[in-house]
């Protein structure tokens, strides 16, 4: 028998480191939105500071054609009133900078105490397992010696044990989202929100991780799949109707990765990835590009609005969760829009790659106990 005393004990442990890794990613969270933040406010400044430059040189022509010499006083106001504004503007965006260095510091130790405390949980949870692991052979021992005394006890017992040598599988989901300044505005944190809520409500909650980075950049993708070695890759924000996606850039503007970067991208990184998921507009041709590198893919024919796309996303989760396959947990996200009267039903597609039947792909295996 297991020991109950200890037991308990590993388990209030792994508990507080898991606190832990909680704590420091929602501080790296928090950071990259106030990085985001800052930046938008800085190029919002550096644009006033351009306009004030350019309406002081203005001035300052105008005062160099006038003839009149209170024109030209005027005129010269102007371009030093102009030219204060300018500096003035300058200075925030200096400060500004300032503050999105020091911010840049403070997102590095979080990501470091983070990664810290991640390993430190996974050291303890494979511990944990060695343990059991260690705990269910003594057992599987004892049990053996006496199967020997009948052959049909013998069988019926050891299909059990070897079930119950087998644990589950874990699921890691990738969820990479973009929101750039200069493009409509979407709620993707509600989108992870409710994918995190129907997750934890789902019957194998703790075999599937939710792992989320926001404010995405195009380098930011390869870093986050070699991090977490995700089965399923989610992109959830704006996709173009040139089959592009769209990511930022270091100033949160928009910026297009092309459908044949990402199918390069799944090339170099498929070994784990089962399941890619473009939660964005016109994203069918690039579900249609990758799966020759990946067994499923889902992708969006048209346009799709906040609502669809969090509804469809978060009932395909907990379907998974509840260890339904790939084609089973896409027709309950499909017919969960359709009860809530959400007439995009048909936007959504599943592909699979050749000779791949999706009823047969489970993405969460249930433990067999």
């Amino acid at each position: 028998m297991l020991d109950s005393g200890g037991g308990s004990g590993h388990a209030d442990q792994a508990r507080e480191k898991k606190v832990s890794v909680d704590q420091y990613r929602r501080e790296v969270e928090r950071h990259q939105k106030e990085i985001a933040r800052l930046t938008q406010d800085k190029a919002r400044e550096e644009g006033k500071a351009a306009v004030e430059r350019k309406r002081a040189h203005d001035a300052s022509m105008a005062a160099s054609r006038s003839s009149s010499m209170s024109t030209i006083q005027s005129k010269m106001r102007d371009a030093q009133r102009h030219e204060g504004n300018a500096v003035v503007a300058q200075k925030r965006v200096a400060d500004l900078e300032g503050r999105i260095a020091r911010e840049h510091t403070r997102l590095n130790d979080s990501a470091r105490r983070l990664s810290s405390a991640q390993e430190q949980l996974d050291k303890r949870k494979a511990a944990d397992l060695k343990r059991e692991q260690a705990a269910r052979n003594q057992q599987l021992s004892t049990v053996h010696g006496q199967l020997a005394r009948h052959d049909m006890l013998h069988r019926s017992t050891a299909a059990a044990l070897q079930r119950l040598q087998e644990l589950p599988e874990h699921l890691t989901v990738l969820f990479l989202a973009a929101n750039p300044i200069d493009q409509a505005a979407l709620r993707l944190d509600e989108e992870a929100r409710a994918i995190g809520e129907m997750i934890r409500k789902s019957e194998h909650r703790d075999a599937v991780r939710l792992e989320s980075r926001w404010a995405v950049q195009p380098m930011d993708v390869l870093q986050a799949i070699n991090e977490c070695r995700p089965s399923v890759v989610h992109f959830s924000g704006h996709g173009s109707e040139d089959g592009e996606i769209i990511f930022q850039d270091s100033q949160g503007r928009a910026k297009s990765v092309s459908k044949e970067a990402l199918v390069q991208t799944m090339l170099a990184c498929s070994g784990e990835i089962q399941l890619v998921f473009f939660n964005t507009c016109f994203s069918r041709t690039q579900a249609e590009a990758v799966i020759a590198h990946v067994p499923c893919a889902i992708g969006m024919n048209t346009s799709i609005g906040d609502q669809a796309a969090r509804i469809f996303s978060s009932q395909f989760y907990s379907a998974v969760g509840f260890g339904l396959s790939v084609r089973r947990s896409f027709q309950q996200a499909k017919a969960a829009l359709m009860l809530e009267g959400i007439t995009e039903d048909q936007t959504p597609e599943l592909l699979t790659e050749e000779d791949i039947d999706a009823d047969d792909i489970f993405l969460v295996k249930p433990p067999l106990l």
